[in-house]
């Protein structure tokens, strides 16, 4: 059984008990014109390394809505969302803290640009990719070509 933390309410003394809840991410795998390159970006802040765009939903904010935001604030595109890739959960993907990351495929034209946290982008062919990447991004790019590589047949 988990040690549960305690605060007092400063107005009433009531004991109120503090829930540890996953933090809601998104990460957007941006597709970049019809040959399929994809953005990447290198993270300014730890953990430090390669990965897909994406970041922290704000409080009220729906998950489509950051992806969109997180795309442009990191990589400058306008970005148009395509579908849902899935859901990623595992406690330990994030080795800052428990996240849940929605991860959206879109599609951009242009130029990208680093922005927010992002150090640098990068435009790769994901197949070729050698790299490794941060949190579970590598799984996440498995399942992204498989359900790519699925839509062919």
């Amino acid at each position: 059984m988990p040690a549960y933390k305690y605060i007092t309410c400063p107005r009433c003394g009531a004991r109120i008990r503090i829930y540890r809840n996953p933090v809601p991410t998104v990460d957007i795998i941006i597709e970049l014109g019809a040959d399929r390159h994809i953005v990447l970006i290198k993270r300014r802040n730890p953990p430090h390394g390669l990965a897909i765009p994406g970041g922290f939903v704000d409080y009220g904010e729906r998950v489509e809505d950051a992806a969109v935001r997180e795309a442009k604030e990191e990589t400058g595109l306008d970005v148009r969302l395509r579908y849902l890739l899935g859901v990623y959960s595992d406690p330990r993907r994030d080795p800052r803290l428990h996240t849940i990351s929605t991860v959206f495929v879109a599609s951009a034209k242009g130029s990208p640009m680093a922005g927010d946290d992002a150090k640098e982008v990068v435009v790769v062919q994901p197949e070729t990719l050698r790299e490794p990447l941060c949190f579970d991004h590598e799984r996440i790019l498995k399942d992204y070509l498989k359900r790519r590589d699925d839509k062919k047949d």
